[in-house]
């Protein structure tokens, strides 16, 4: 008798030690605590003029082109989806500060993508990550945390514009919409801290139903539908606008952030899911790197920003994920919610505002390891910190942060700490000061 044939094992899961069931339930996990992304980021590239429902899907597309990219090619359990933090970059600071166009912004992204899928292929960007010290790399991602709060409590209007002298206040505790923020941001603690799987998209639409209820927000048109046209975001790049020198630190700050926040996060999450090496090294890295790669130069040309590994992905690793088939389910469940595009496009910014404050607040864990006794690590930490916050500019703080911890070593008697990849990033920073377009 013929013996029977086996079911080829793609992903590898007998090797993970995992199986397709645990596979789906975690990427279903995966989808649900990140999914809130499909609402918050078009509400961010409002600011910039990017019109919200093309946005959406352009959000979702590159979720699931990333993602299946991740987990067919890397088959690894990360999903991909457009950058928290890159995408306030450029609404508020390329755009809205710097009066670059949008389509500009876009253009640097994809710039910033092409780069990547040349140095991934060159094995250079792994060589940048190295040089860059554990203490400025923690101190970014406390930095950045801080930034989004920031921009969270003024989206959601629980701060707002205050007069010379006093540069912001308290908003109107008594309005509509800081109502729904307020019941946003309660939902989204309570079930964070009850650890509910989703908190966060459940806190967004619980916030926006109580928004429809008490008027301050209208009801959609139709709860599923066609998904928005896609077609005024796609291509719409201004490649030649990016080239300019002008724009050329616009560029450099979208490399460098994307940089570090797509490889500490590949280094976070392959280690909570046991993919690390001997010497603390993620095999093949360069397969989840060119899947990054790809996924930023998509997201320009379909019309939105930076996109990587999602930290959230943490959420599907802790259910059990540990192949791509993990990200595969993530990407189809990110594919069959286009159709709901009228309820997402209905969301108010006041019930997403307080997504980029809980997110932010979760970004700050790191600097509890970070070495404040040595100012030759604490002055650039510091610095990188305050002046994302305080200059409502990420960039300012990632190129500050370069420089100064390159000054602080080298006083310090240190220099032999400071490795040549991050003597060039230092360049590039001081390169960014130069040609900033000071206003």
């Amino acid at each position: 008798m013929r013996a029977p044939a086996r079911r080829r094992d793609f992903f590898g899961l007998a090797a993970a030690g995992t199986s397709a069931r645990r596979e789906i339930a975690a990427g279903a996990t995966t989808f649900v605590t990140m999914a809130y992304i499909i609402a918050v980021n078009p509400a961010i590239l409002a600011a910039a003029g990017i019109p919200a429902g093309p946005s959406m899907v352009a959000t979702v597309a590159t979720a699931v082109f990333g993602t299946l990219l991740m987990g067919l090619y890397a088959n690894r359990p990360f999903a991909i989806a457009p950058y928290m933090g890159e995408n306030a970059f450029v609404a508020f600071t390329v755009v809205r500060m710097l009066g670059f166009s949008w389509q500009t912004a876009l253009g640097a992204v994809f710039l910033a993508g092409v780069l990547f899928i040349a140095l991934t292929a060159a094995r250079v960007r792994q060589w940048l990550l190295d040089a860059i010290p554990i203490g400025l790399r923690r101190a970014f991602a406390a930095g950045i945390g801080l930034f989004l709060a920031f921009v969270g409590l003024n989206e959601s209007g629980l701060v707002t514009l205050g007069v010379p002298g006093t540069p912001v206040r308290i908003g109107n505790l008594a309005s509509p919409g800081a109502a729904v923020a307020l019941i946003s941001l309660a939902l989204i603690c309570v079930l964070t801290i009850r650890r509910v799987p989703g908190a966060i998209l459940l806190g967004i639409v619980g916030a926006t139903f109580a928004g429809f209820a008490i008027g301050a927000a209208r009801l959609p048109a139709a709860w599923v539908g066609m998904p928005p046209n896609p077609m005024p975001l796609v291509f719409a790049l201004d490649i030649r606008g990016a080239l300019t020198w002008r724009a050329a630190g616009v560029t450099l700050i979208i490399f460098t952030m994307a940089l570090v926040d797509t490889m500490g996060t590949l280094v976070g999450l392959a280690a909570q899911a046991g993919l690390l090496d001997d010497r603390g090294h993620l095999p093949q890295i360069e397969r989840p790197m060119m899947a990054d790669a790809f996924a930023t130069t998509f997201a320009a040309l379909a019309g939105t920003t930076t996109a990587g590994a999602y930290v959230e992905s943490a959420a599907g690793i802790a259910a059990g994920g540990r192949t791509g088939l993990t990200a595969v389910v993530a990407a189809a469940l990110f594919a069959i919610s286009l159709p709901f595009a009228p309820f997402v496009a209905a969301i108010p910014a006041a019930a997403c505002g307080p997504a980029l404050i809980v997110v932010g607040a979760m970004s700050l864990a790191p600097i509890v390891k970070m070495d404040f006794a040595d100012p030759a690590e604490s002055i650039p930490a510091f610095a990188v910190i305050a002046l994302m916050a305080f200059t409502y500019n990420i960039g300012i703080g990632v190129a500050a942060g370069f420089i100064l911890y390159t000054l602080c070593k080298t006083a310090a008697g240190k220099i032999g700490e400071i490795r040549p990849g991050l003597w060039f990033l230092t360049g590039l920073s001081a390169l960014f000061f130069i040609f900033y377009p000071y206003h």
